[in-house]
């Protein structure tokens, strides 16, 4: 008898079979699924606002969050003396810009915030455009959700969603409440203390 040199067919099967689960590891890690970067941008968004929740009770500093719907971007900033700010913090970028491909809305809570831009219309004694040229630099929007240093933050709820899906299906929610607490939803998911 001569020994003759191969392989059996369970060994491809073998071979084929773990070819598969590696593919598939692979492809399911990859996170250019435009529901995958909506989840990040959620989480990350929601990283943020815990982390100046903390920081501003612990330095006693207010912060706020202005979100553009139209631009899909939201800005950070800070309360200085001189009004608004772009937070200055190290590792955490103030502005960040979420492309077309993801829709950020903002729903301010109560009725009491259902003006977005301001609470009243401010009014001036004086003639704004005679002063116009010397009010040259721009100022910075203020915040919609403010965040203060008593633990206080505007209820709010934001929805990061793909713009090629609906928000119900696959809308991920920050929710924050009156007491402060700030939530993370999956899609679907629900606030049970509603």
């Amino acid at each position: 008898m001569t020994k003759q040199k191969g392989f059996t067919l369970i060994e491809l099967l073998l071979v084929v079979a773990l070819l598969a689960v590696t593919v598939t590891a692979v492809v399911l890690s990859l996170p250019n699924n435009s529901r995958d970067i909506a989840e990040q941008e959620a989480k990350s968004l929601w990283f943020r606002v815990q982390l100046l929740n903390e920081e501003a009770m612990l330095s006693g500093r207010d912060f706020g969050l202005r979100i553009d719907d139209e631009e899909s971007r939201y800005a950070l900033l800070q309360l200085e003396d001189d009004g608004w700010q772009l937070l200055s913090m190290d590792r955490i970028n103030a502005e960040t810009e979420l492309g077309d491909a993801i829709v950020v809305e903002l729903n301010l809570g109560g009725s009491v915030w259902q003006d977005q831009e301001r609470l009243f219309e401010p009014s001036s004694l004086f003639d704004e455009q005679m002063f116009a040229e010397l009010d040259e630099e721009k100022k910075q929007a203020p915040p919609q959700i403010f965040i203060t240093s008593s633990g206080e933050v505007t209820p709010f709820s934001i929805v990061v969603y793909p713009s090629n899906r609906d928000a119900d299906e696959s809308g991920w929610q920050i929710v924050a409440k009156e007491n402060g607490q700030v939530l993370l939803l999956a899609p679907g998911e629900q606030d049970e203390a509603k």
